[in-house]
């Protein structure tokens, strides 16, 4: 059986996706067979598998870190937040509506077996399997329905580095506050403090580490430092950073719509600084191109863009030349009307669309997911993505199909389904000159962002965290 380090945090987005991604790339390096293991996401950034089922953006990630073929056992639990209150369960790839429509405290039960199968399985395959936990197992709250964070470490007899984004300030407290929210069974798993995202001269930081241990028994480590590498995040990281910090070329940007239940938002990261997030009409002014992102729950979203103006404002950009692009639930938004005779998304069974596409989509009970190539008759370019949906689309003769059933134009306004549509360079630079600018930098490949990311992580860490594991 394989060993096991897990990478847990003081708090959300600490930086344990990208700090697992490391030690994945780090570990195949080191020629290790490896595997990352997240037992339970709640993001709506999801992508899909070869084998078509669906699983966290993350995992994808990390299993290319880990040079593996995406699996499902990798992310056995996925959450998709259709609501304050109310998320869509994946369990191994599928919707479970069973399980979805428990309450949460009850769900534990039926989804920790699925855990333990996929978990140990994993183990047995593969040399080191790198676990990610989720929020913090500071969350006394959550102990007795965790199925993430300590209840797995124990089950894998994990070696655990308990991560802090010093960044934010008070990571000292931060892990000394967490480490007292331990039971003893599961400090004994702790290995190593990680102080992440640090600036400046390490040296500084003396006697708070030295200190830190003296209350604890548990060393420092590691000091990573921010780095400017992104990688695709599973919550949203890149929209509150990279888009929102940006210039832009005389002026022109690229707006995407801010939805409050957006997913997949990484994939226009090849957009750079052009991207810009936008909430109000007054944020659209001055926009060269619009996109609509996909959604959770469509007509909810639809709702929201009507009430804050946005709708209206993008009818009128649309209406004056400015291309549009609407990608899944926002590809449904520009249509005519949507559908939900079977409650998919638990709200209206009809709203009309904003009209700009001549489609109409009803929503199916079984959710599409495959990874998607095709050849797109506008540009005759050859695309790929994949596609996660429940709606289906029918087209009227307005519009102008592109592939049957996946992309749709009509007059400057195009709407697909699939997704990464925009990470196809050449399609990225066709859109961008409809819109009259230009391709920002190019980001390195996924491949070589990961070996560099591997590298100064690695550097950053104490030898013997990943030797124990060789």
């Amino acid at each position: 059986m394989g060993r096991a380090i897990m990478v847990q945090g003081c708090t959300s987005s600490a930086g344990k996706s990208y700090l697992t991604a490391a030690l994945c790339r780090a570990l195949s390096n080191a020629g290790a067979r490896v595997a990352p293991f997240k037992a339970q996401n709640m993001s709506n950034n999801a992508g899909v598998t070869p084998a078509g089922l669906e699983m966290g953006r993350a995992q994808l990630v990390q299993a290319a870190a880990a040079r593996v073929t995406p699996d499902v056992r990798m992310n056995p639990v996925l959450l998709k937040p259709e609501a304050d209150t109310r998320s869509q369960v994946v369990l191994l790839g599928q919707v479970n509506r069973e399980i979805t429509g428990l309450p949460w405290r009850e769900r534990k039960a039926h989804l920790w077996p699925h855990v333990q199968g996929a978990l140990h399985s994993l183990m047995d395959e593969f040399d080191v399997v790198v676990i990610e936990g989720a929020g913090s197992p500071a969350e006394v709250n959550l102990r007795a329905s965790d199925i993430v964070n300590m209840r797995v470490a124990l089950e894998a007899r994990a070696a655990v580095l308990l991560a802090s984004d010093i960044d934010r300030g008070g990571s000292f407290a931060h892990l000394l506050g967490t480490w007292h929210c331990l039971t003893p069974e599961e400090r004994a798993l702790l290995r190593g403090f990680v102080l992440n995202r640090f600036r400046g001269d390490a040296r500084l930081l003396s006697p708070a580490p030295e200190w830190l241990q003296e209350q604890t028994g548990v060393p420092t480590v590691g000091v990573v430092p921010m780095l400017d590498i992104p990688l695709p995040e599973e919550d949203g990281v890149w929209a509150e950073t990279g888009a929102a910090r940006g210039g832009d070329q005389d002026g022109g940007f690229v707006a995407i719509a801010r939805l409050p239940r957006v997913s997949n938002l990484d994939e226009f990261a090849p957009l750079g600084p052009l991207a810009r997030w936008v909430a109000t009409p007054a944020d659209l002014a001055g926009a060269r191109a619009v996109i609509l992102p996909g959604s959770k729950s469509t007509a909810a979203d639809l709702a929201w863009l009507r009430a804050t103006g946005l709708a209206g404002a993008v009818t009128r950009a649309a209406h004056a030349g400015v291309p549009v692009l609407g990608v899944c639930g926002g590809l449904q938004m520009l249509g005519r009307v949507i559908r939900d005779p079977h409650g998919v998304e638990g709200g209206a069974r009809e709203v009309p669309g904003l009209g700009l596409l001549d489609l109409d989509t009803t929503f199916a009970p079984d959710k599409t997911t495959t990874l998607t190539t095709f050849t797109d008759a506008e540009t005759g370019l050859t695309v790929q993505g994949y596609e996660i949906h429940h709606g289906q689309t029918g087209a009227g003769n307005g519009v102008q199909t592109l592939a049957p059933g996946r992309l749709w134009r009509q007059g400057n306004v195009r709407g697909t389904y699939l997704h990464g549509l925009l990470e196809n360079p050449a399609y990225l630079e066709r859109f961008l000159g409809w819109a009259g600018l230009r391709p920002p930098a190019g980001l390195d490949s996924l491949d070589a962002r990961l070996d560099a990311i591997a590298a100064r992580v690695g550097a950053a860490l104490d030898p013997r965290v990943l030797e124990e594991l060789l």
